[in-house]
Parts: C-alpha cells; structure tokens; sequence
C-alpha cells in the first residue's frame, strides 16, 4: 500500500478514538486492565453488537491517554483495501516519525479484515499494549483467541448486565436494601430488562427494532455464510427452532428429524457455528463420566433475552424460562463451570468448582402450589449428590428462606441476586 496513502487513512483514524464521549463503563472494563502487565495482546471477543469497539474507548479513557500516547487503527475501513502484511512495519515507521510516545498503546478494531496480522502483533507485544476486537463471517471471534492461542488474553465481552443496564438509563440504586421506594423502581426497570434484553444500541436508543436486524446480521453474516447455499433453510429452521426452545433440552439427533438433516455432522457444525458466534450456548447434564455428559440431550441457551422475546416466543407465556436464560447469562459473565442436574428430578444449575459441584441453583419465575414441591425436590436431590449445605432457587420476585432436610434453601429475586453479586465484586 502507498505510504503516503496509509499515512493519510492512519492520521485520520486518530479521531475515531479521540472523541470523549459519555459511555457507560463495563463491569469487564477493570479486569482487561488488570492483564496490561502480562504484555500480551488482548483480545475482546463477543457477540455482534456487544460493545467490543466501544470497550477500547473505555479502556483509552480509564488510561488517562492523550493524542499521541496511544495509537487506533480500523481495519474495517475500504480505504485500507489494499493493505498487506508488509505495510504493518508502515504503521511502526509512522509512530515514529509522529513522534507517538515510545511503547504506546495499540487499539485494533476489525483485525479479520486483514492478513498476517498475529505475527506481527507477535513480535511487537513486548513494547506495546495491544487491545484487540473483531467478528465476522471472515473470522468470528473465537477463532481470533484461537490463533493466538497461548500468545494472548482472550476476554469475552457479553451485551449489559442489570447493573450496566440500570447505569445506561441512568437510574439510581444506591441504599437500595434500604429504601422501598428505590426497590419498586427497580422491580419495574428488571422487568423491562428482562424482556429488552442487554444488547447496548437496543438499550441506549430505546429500540427493539434494532433486535431483528442484529440477529439476522448475525445469522447470516456469521453463520449462513459459512456453509453451502443449500443450507441456508435448515439453517434458518434450526435458528427458529433453538429460539423457541430457550432453557430446554435438546436432542441432536432429535433436531436432526425436525429438520430433516440425516447428516449429524452436519448439524453439529451448524450448531458449533452458533456458539462459536456467541449467539447460543449449550450446556451438559453433570455426569461424572465425561462420555455420558457426551451422550446426554444438552441445554439450549440464548446470549440476550432481547431475541428471545422479540423474535422467539411471547414473553407473558414463557416468564419461566426467560428468567432462567437470564440467570444462566450471569452465570457465563461470571466464567462459571455450568452443568444441568438430572435424576429423579430436576436441577436447573449446578456448579462446578476444581473437582466438585460447588452451588446448586433453581429457577423459576413463581413458586407455587403446583410447581414448590417439584422445585424444591430437585433442588434437595442435588443438594443431597453433591453434599451441599445451602441450595438456592431464584425468582421474580420472592424472598424467603426454609430448611429442607435440615439444609438450607434460600429463596431470593433474580433482581437483589444480581445487585448483591455486584457489591461483591
């Protein structure tokens, strides 16, 4: 690429990263921090539409950096076409020569739009902090970390927690254990969080509109692209059917008849597409047995309500398992080892810790006459495999504590659950 042409692109992104907006700070923001000294590349990963490239503004602003102490580039700009492995020295020679501080910083968004790329950020990490982002159908992000496996910090970056939500619109919760007045607000925002959902754009301009085009860019941009043309109706029909099937199990070779796929590799792939995008998760039965975790139906799982609801199910006919794709998010944010617990009853979470299932965790929107026994049952029965103390079921709005069998079960709101988990923090 002509110097003078990469010169010119390069001096102009500059201003991309200079502008000081207001944005609302990350709960992921402190923990990419902590990982600067290691002096290796940071990777952002995450859904489309997360706030990945938004995160480097944070993290620009939290370093106190000025013009000229930290350097932005985005490869996803057409007048970086023509950009090749050789012109990466380029973007060194013009720190240089514009006298940018020795050893600063380095933002890269959209580094999938170019080539080469890991060895150089290879070579330059020790002198230079180096964040970087980027997803598509050319390279999701998964695949980025994966590249440079043991070279680099992979951190994932998942649509707003309540916490950010409530900070995005600016609503106070501050002697919130205290005030009844602020616990009512905050009763009515959870509601409208559990049906938005957390994608940030959607959140900041009030509009779920943005949920359909953001999912079906991620569908087929990420996803249908991957695969021969003639798979994009199965695609499509597994994508409806996962979407309406939030918080269930699911039967590979099951879904394989619904969709009339005899080939199972290929519906694996299809369904490894849709993790690797971010866009749903898939959790095990807890077995001890690694085979049998194998062989057992999964748990299906959406990145953000706001899908769900929008473009899956009603949410007045499915609080239930809504909640449930709520608590179980907060749980992946958190980096927890998530399983299912299957016997007599049923178990929605339990978690593992090293080698032992730590927290045993059950949802559900309202504890009733008809479902407290079935509940509490499961609960009790992981609690009683995994000789735990203390068993927790989360609801809409419920508060109260009983012993089972002389342990304890805690029976607690999602909406105070995921307020106090942040005081801990």
């Amino acid at each position: 690429m002509n110097q003078q042409n990469l010169y010119y692109v390069l001096f102009e992104q500059q201003k991309e990263l200079r502008d000081e907006n207001s944005f609302v700070d990350r709960d992921l923001t402190k923990k990419v921090l902590s990982f600067i000294h290691l002096k290796l590349p940071i990777v952002i990963t995450g859904v489309r539409r997360s706030g990945k490239s938004t995160l480097l503004h944070i993290i620009k602003s939290q370093l106190k950096l000025k013009e000229k102490e930290f350097f932005y580039i985005n490869f996803n700009d057409e007048r970086l076409i023509d950009f090749a492995i050789e012109d990466f020295q380029k973007i060194l020679d013009f720190l240089n020569e514009q006298n940018y501080k020795e050893n600063c910083p380095i933002f890269i968004d959209e580094i999938q739009e170019t080539r080469g790329w890991e060895k150089w950020a290879d070579r330059i990490k020790e002198e230079h902090p180096m964040f970087i982002t980027g997803s598509n159908s050319k390279l999701l992000s998964k695949e980025i970390s994966t590249i440079l496996t043991g070279r680099s910090i992979n951190v994932n970056l998942y649509p707003f927690s309540f916490k950010e939500f409530l900070d995005a619109k600016h609503i106070k919760k501050e002697d919130w254990k205290l005030d009844l007045k602020v616990q009512s607000q905050l009763r009515k925002e959870f509601l409208e969080f559990l049906s938005f959902g957390g994608i940030p754009k959607v959140i900041v301009d009030n509009d779920k509109r943005l949920l359909k085009e953001n999912y079906e860019n991620i569908l087929y941009r990420d996803i249908i692209k991957r695969f021969n043309k003639n798979l994009e109706k199965p695609i499509k029909e597994i994508s409806v059917y996962l979407l309406s099937n939030v918080s269930n199990e699911l039967s590979t070779r099951s879904l394989s008849k619904t969709i009339q796929i005899k080939n199972l590799s290929t519906v694996k792939s299809i369904l490894e597409s849709f993790e690797n995008a971010f866009l749903f998760f898939f959790i095990n039965k807890f077995d001890f047995s690694v085979k049998k975790q194998i062989q057992n139906p999964r748990k299906i799982y959406c990145i953000d309500n706001g899908f769900v609801t929008e473009i899956g199910f009603k949410f007045s006919e499915n609080k239930g398992r809504i909640l449930e794709n709520l608590v179980f998010l907060e749980l992946k944010r958190n980096e927890d080892e998530i399983y299912y617990f299957s016997e007599k009853g049923e178990c929605d979470f339990v978690i593992r810790d090293g080698t032992k299932i730590a927290r045993a965790i059950q949802v559900c929107y309202d504890l009733n006459q008809d479902n407290r026994e079935r509940e509490i049952k499961g609960l009790a029965e992981a609690m009683n495999k995994f000789k735990l103390k203390e068993g927790l079921i989360l609801t809409y709005d419920q508060d109260d504590e009983l012993k089972e069998d002389g342990k304890k079960i805690v029976i607690k709101p999602v909406w105070k659950w995921l307020l106090e988990k942040d005081i801990d923090k």
